[in-house]
């Protein structure tokens, strides 16, 4: 969550339509972590303590991930840009459980094209 994000309501979107545009680099203790949590199985990692996991655990729910919702060609495209552990627990939960339109906690802030295009550069192909 960030301060931006802090006041915009958590939804959830298919994790098959977020977009993912950079490669990121994992922990796969902290990934671990994060799907034990969402089984209800509170689990430490570098980045969460015991208590902050067993809070998750009780609702099995990790923290909303932020997303970036961009209206172009008669649709909203959803762009993610952090969250990367977690959407990496996501996407092990939806291999798990066949579901490729598995639910992802998000909070989208809407941008545009052109603001998009400031992480992306030219490869950028909306309007």
């Amino acid at each position: 969550m960030s301060l931006q994000s802090n006041s915009v309501k958590p939804t959830e979107i298919p994790l098959s339509e977020i977009r993912r545009p950079l490669a990121p680099v994992l922990d796969p203790q902290k990934i671990d972590a994060m799907v034990a949590t969402m089984k209800g199985i509170p689990t430490a990692s570098k980045t969460c303590s015991l208590e902050q996991a067993e809070a998750a655990a009780s609702a099995k729910e990790l923290p909303p991930v932020d997303v970036l919702g961009v209206r172009a060609q008669g649709q909203t495209l959803y762009y993610a840009f952090g969250g990367c552990h977690r959407l990496q627990a996501y996407d092990r939960r939806a291999r798990e459980t066949q579901n490729v339109a598995f639910p992802v906690r998000c909070r989208v802030l809407p941008a545009t094209p052109r603001q998009i295009r400031m992480y992306l550069g030219s490869s950028l192909d909306i309007e």
